[in-house]
């Protein structure tokens, strides 16, 4: 039986950021499993805290070498006093003979091993939650009016502010000068040094008074090069930044939820904890996309986050004046020219029976050109209502941009969830 450590030393500076990294990328889909399960069983206030995963210790063996069997092997054991090889142990029969007072089913054979259970924090929670989704047809929007830009390095100049200042290509600079100023006299003290060399070999025929005047001569040489400058303004090299012009990825997503009547708060709760996953989908993934939450019953109203989330407000059904209320909005505030457009609705699907059809005109002939995509929730456990049925018209003639899903039980969330939003490879 191996030994099993268990450190609970504090994570000190970080020294076992690494090998947690590690280990998680390891178990990585154990860990998927179990983040995804737990959102079903969660608040929607807690929807963004840590979570608690268990993995199998079957799942945790490493692989390790060791001798093979065979071969003659002898082996001491301690002896004693009541049992000799072969005896056999009688099995506990009855109540009160071997068995324990626990809750759980005891057994007479077998062993096992307890599952390893460790903490993930926030951020990792969310990581596995919202990995591989993206906004679909996300594009960049050229603003012709407003052209964003960004600064980037590019090369190197002569003058800058001295926060540019890069030392590497100035020291390098400064040595070269150096040398290129100083080249005549090392040729010299060279040519020099050799003259010496040979006076100095030959010292029957070396002429004193020359190899004074070659030492003296070097000298003067050497001092010329030192009085040369270290460093000069000419060679002060700074980081250039040019200016890049940047295509603007904004997005924004509007999320309409029917508040009427016919939504049950078993409905309304569903709905909000769809909305809650998208709203922390959109905060942990991306910087730069606005929000526009939208209530309705007979009426549409433009809110903030806290009354989208819990004011009790309802009233009778009419799904189109949620749209018009975002079609009126995207012509004031948000050009598709600027903005990659999105739309959440959810709904239990029951509407006012004319309005359906008003519903979906306004989809098809003022939303769906300015919109990169639509994604319609129906959330009831009966049969699809006549909103379903007008909205799949809409899905079979935009394919790519016009989505729909039904959700019956709070399981059906986050399946749903992950469809609607699930990473796309690009075609070519």
């Amino acid at each position: 039986m191996g030994s099993i450590i268990i450190d609970r030393r504090r994570n000190s500076k970080g020294k076992s950021t690494v090998n947690r990294e590690r280990f998680m990328r390891r178990y990585r889909q154990q860990i998927r499993k179990a983040v995804n399960s737990a959102v079903n069983s969660r608040s929607i206030t807690d929807t963004s805290s840590g979570e608690k995963i268990s993995i199998s210790r079957k799942s945790l063996s490493e692989p390790f070498f060791h001798h093979g069997e065979g071969g003659n092997h002898q082996q001491t054991h301690p002896g004693n006093k009541e049992f000799v090889t072969g005896d056999r142990f009688l099995k506990p029969r009855g109540k009160g003979q071997g068995e324990g007072s626990g809750d759980g089913q005891a057994s007479d054979s077998g062993s096992g091993v307890d599952e390893f259970v460790f903490q993930i924090n926030r951020d990792e929670f969310l990581k596995y939650l919202f990995d591989d989704l993206a906004l679909p047809n996300m594009v960049s929007k050229e603003r012709n009016d407003a052209m964003e830009f960004f600064f980037r390095r590019g090369g190197f100049t002569s003058a800058g502010s001295p926060d540019r200042l890069n030392i590497v290509r100035s020291l390098r600079s400064a040595h070269a000068r150096r040398i290129a100023l100083s080249g005549k006299e090392r040729r010299e003290i060279r040519a020099l040094k050799r003259e010496l060399r040979a006076m100095e070999v030959s010292q029957e025929d070396a002429d004193t008074s020359r190899m004074a005047e070659i030492k003296e001569r070097i000298r003067d040489l050497n001092g010329k090069i030192k009085r040369l400058p270290f460093i000069d303004d000419f060679d002060l090299k700074f980081n250039n930044m040019v200016k890049v012009p940047q295509p603007s990825n904004k997005a924004v997503m509007f999320c309409i939820m029917d508040v009427s009547g016919s939504m049950t708060r078993t409905i309304k709760d569903m709905a909000k904890r769809f909305f809650f996953l998208l709203y922390m989908f959109l905060q942990r993934n991306y910087k730069k996309v606005e929000i526009v939450f939208i209530r309705h019953h007979a009426e549409a109203r433009e809110c903030d986050e806290n009354d989208f989330f819990y004011s009790r407000e309802t009233g009778g059904t009419v799904v189109s004046s949620a749209l018009n209320l975002t079609r009126d909005i995207i012509e004031k505030r948000y050009s598709p020219k600027e903005y990659n457009i999105y739309v959440a609705q959810a709904s239990d699907g029951d509407n006012w029976e004319s309005d359906s059809s008003k519903c979906s005109h306004i989809i098809s002939r003022q939303l769906m050109d300015s919109v990169s995509y639509f994604s319609y929730v129906e959330i009831t456990d009966r049969q699809h209502q006549n909103l379903w049925h007008e909205y799949a018209e809409l899905a079979k003639a935009w394919p790519d941009s016009f989505a729909m899903a039904h959700i019956r039980s709070p399981d059906d969330i986050f399946p749903t969830f992950r469809e609607l939003f699930e990473k796309k490879e690009a075609v070519a």
